[in-house]
């Protein structure tokens, strides 16, 4: 007779990294000037990327209550919209609305993401604690939410340093769902114990596929995958604060935790311990509504249009090209070359990075907008051919212009294997593209390269500035002029916006 080994009932201690995060949230002092002057831009940029959304119907059958018509007392509210809500649902609401349009930050590493999708949860759980402080919940100020940003950003970011879920299938969103899942229960109040028990449910629930992000399935719930994680994290939250039990290996228990079941049997890695790195080094999407390997490239492509495609030569509030990168696009100013047209165009030979070419490098048709705004050489030719790159480019009215396939036909995309290096190498970061046009007359344009977009860190001199025009520009779609300047003014007096009510700033974006 055989007999089975018995597994051992004993309790372990929580995992070092739920326990990790836990300490973090709960007792790191966040000091750095740069990460909450960073932290300031980035919830005004965040926003502004929610209200442009609200010009989609594709995003807005999408908000509300689950029930229509449901009004919740004292609920928490999604800015732009009427809607009174229950935490969870103004989160999905919420992060649904800065994700919807691929135009709110990035970060780059082993996995990708977006960590200001984050803000779906903590201002859906600050906003409705606030307005029910009565309720012997809590109440918060801004300066609340900028420190729960920094933190947000920097456990999803240190966790995405080293930790490549994308190779084993899974969407970068599971990464939303722990961040927002230890800084949501923090806002509520919970203990160290709680916030390990709501993470470790976080963690037990696994990941979502990336199917939707990749041909041939690209389609828009990658718009709204961050919405969900966000409102799964607050219904993690508010079990946890009611006293929910956790699993204190559900990363590393042999057989049936994460890392064996999902993972390939590899430990989860924390390359640096949480600070504020990743809030201080996250890249800002300014110039362009593009998945971010792909913003240097359009910046490429729209140099080149500007000097051969354009009658009006180039565009003077464009960034300079020879703050971006080095001696290739030198001298790029100096002299307007011929006029082109596109017909002559011979073959586009673009350079890249492999983690371009493993998300956004595309052939054949694209059936949607998610689909174009994740093809690199669909964004590239738009910007070769309208000499810009919005939102509406890829709308189907945009994509039914012939000359944009006919381009993506001539395109030849390589790997640059020095672009690959330096974009994981911690004191560079880089995200470079480089285009170079070859016409049927055998002449050729310079190769125009990229290495660092205007939303890098290395220059947040010259994009700061862009980042406020992008929020008024995409805050006008919905407000008039005068009540954008007085939200913007509100944005630079950082006293009175750090003091000030989180329910009380929340109004001010409500239509």
């Amino acid at each position: 007779m055989k007999y089975s080994a018995a597994e051992n009932a004993s309790r372990p201690a929580p995992d070092d990294v739920l326990a990790e995060i836990a300490g973090y949230v709960l007792d790191y002092n966040i000091e750095s000037d740069e990460a909450f002057q960073t932290a300031r831009c980035c919830l005004m940029d965040t926003l502004g990327c929610g209200l442009l959304a609200l010009k989609y119907p594709a995003c807005t059958k999408l908000l509300g209550p689950v029930v229509p018509g449901t009004t919740v007392p004292n609920g928490a509210r999604a800015p732009g919209t009427s809607f009174v809500l229950d935490p969870v649902t103004a989160a999905f609401n919420i992060g649904t609305l800065v994700r919807w349009l691929d135009f709110n930050d990035t970060w780059l590493a082993a996995e990708w993401g977006h960590p200001s999708d984050n803000l779906g949860a903590i201002l859906a759980v600050a906003d409705y604690s606030t307005r029910n402080a009565e309720r012997e919940m809590r109440s918060f100020t801004m300066r609340d939410i900028l420190t729960a940003m920094i933190k947000a950003h920097e456990i999803q970011g240190i966790l995405a340093l080293e930790n490549s879920f994308n190779r084993v299938g899974l969407d970068h969103v599971l990464l939303v769902r722990i961040a927002s899942t230890a800084v949501a229960t923090q806002l509520l109040g919970g203990t160290r114990e709680q916030i390990i028990n709501a993470v470790s449910n976080a963690w037990l629930d696994g990941g979502a596929l990336r199917t939707y992000r990749h041909a041939p399935n690209t389609g828009s719930r990658k718009s709204w995958a961050a919405g969900d994680a966000t409102a799964r994290a607050v219904q993690h939250a508010l079990m946890a604060v009611k006293g929910e039990m956790g699993y204190p290996s559900a990363l590393s228990a042999p057989k049936w935790g994460f890392s064996d079941v999902l993972f390939r049997g590899q430990p989860i890695k924390l390359a640096r311990p949480f600070g504020s790195y990743v809030m201080e080094n996250v890249l800002f999407k300014i110039s362009f509504p593009a998945e971010f390997h792909a913003q240097t490239a359009v910046e490429a492509a729209i140099k080149l249009y500007q000097n051969y495609f354009s009658e009006h030569g180039c565009v003077e509030d464009q960034p300079q090209q020879t703050q971006a990168t080095g001696s290739a696009a030198a001298g790029l100013h100096h002299s307007r070359a011929p006029l082109k047209t596109l017909d002559q165009i011979e073959r586009v030979e673009m350079h890249t990075h492999e983690s371009a070419l493993r998300i956004i490098d595309k052939t054949g048709p694209l059936h949607n907008p998610a689909d174009r705004d994740h093809c690199l050489q669909y964004m590239t030719a738009i910007g070769l051919i309208f000499g810009a790159l919005t939102a509406d480019h890829y709308e189907n009215a945009t994509a039914a212009d012939p000359r944009i396939d006919a381009l993506r036909a001539k395109m030849v995309v390589r790997e640059d294997p020095r672009y690959t290096r330096e974009y994981l190498e911690p004191d560079k970061r880089a995200i470079a593209n480089a285009v170079q046009i070859f016409f049927l007359d055998s002449s050729a344009t310079e190769k125009v390269e990229v290495e660092y977009p205007v939303g890098h860190r290395r220059r947040r001199a010259e994009g700061i500035p862009l980042l406020v025009k992008k929020f008024q520009a995409n805050a006008e779609t919905c407000y008039p002029p005068e009540r954008v300047a007085k939200i913007l003014a509100l944005f630079e007096d950082v006293k009175r916006l750090e003091q000030m009510a989180v329910d009380e700033f929340v109004e001010t974006f409500l239509p």
